[in-house]
């Protein structure tokens, strides 16, 4: 499986040299030429007494072996495995992958999203927290992404996603976005971004912030239906269920 080559590795690089004991921040830049600081390295090693409200109610649902999509620093891999659970971590990151493997994970690879396939195995729960329900991209993408996740997921799996609402905002520049995707035929929340930390990189990708209506009209026909939400607006997270 291919991953973020180390020179675009932006983000695993502020995660590594967090590890480190170096002070680190990414920004986030999108493609209409707005920048914003991340949360910072360290929500992505949080240990479970840190975590929001919100997903910890979330992981009452996690259940079986667990695929954690997007793992950054292994947070919930972590926790999953000190409660028993057999665990697959993934990343596109190579470096996210190394910080993950040092800290403890057992099961941590190098696999883009899009690249997952039967060779993981079969799950109960994909959990995909950090605003990860991003990662899905787009509206076509996600659901030709669920029809794939129903294959690789036993008769009652879940998925327990996080994002954000873009429609909370009142900021000019994010209204003005909105309006700039819908003439091009996007979904509003839909970004082109990319992180940069220091000198480093990544190339330019999609990601996907939705509202729990379009969530549950994404769903709609994949096999998929979202049966519970636990919110912290703007943010929220979604319990995803297989269909009978």
């Amino acid at each position: 499986m291919s991953g973020l080559p180390k020179d675009r590795d932006a983000y695993g690089h502020g995660l590594l040299d967090f590890l480190q004991g170096d002070a680190s921040t990414e920004v986030v830049e999108r493609d209409d030429g707005l920048i914003e600081p991340d949360v910072g390295p360290s929500g992505y090693f949080a240990p479970y007494r840190s975590w929001p409200a919100m997903e910890k109610s979330a992981m009452r649902f996690v259940r079986g072996r667990v695929l954690d999509v997007g793992a950054g620093a292994g947070r919930v891999a972590l926790h999953l495995q000190e409660h028993g659970h057999d665990v697959v971590a993934i990343d596109n990151s190579p470096l996210a992958i190394k910080t993950c493997l040092l800290r403890g994970v057992k099961d941590a690879r190098v696999v883009p999203f899009t690249q997952m396939s039967s060779k993981l195995g079969v799950f109960d729960s994909i959990v995909m927290f950090g605003n990860n329900f991003g990662l899905f991209g787009s509206y076509e993408r996600a659901r030709w992404m669920l029809r794939r996740m129903k294959k690789l997921t036993s008769a009652d799996a879940r998925i327990v996603t996080e994002t954000l609402d873009p429609y909370q905002t009142e900021m000019p520049e994010h209204l003005a976005y909105h309006r700039r995707n819908r003439k091009l035929g996007r979904m509003a929340g839909q970004l082109k971004i990319r992180v940069r930390y220091l000198a480093y990189a990544t190339p330019w990708f999609d990601y996907l912030f939705v509202s729990q209506p379009e969530m549950r009209k994404i769903a709609t026909g994949t096999g998929w239906h979202v049966t519970q939400v636990f919110e912290d607006l703007p943010r929220y997270v979604a319990v995803i269920e297989k269909e009978a």
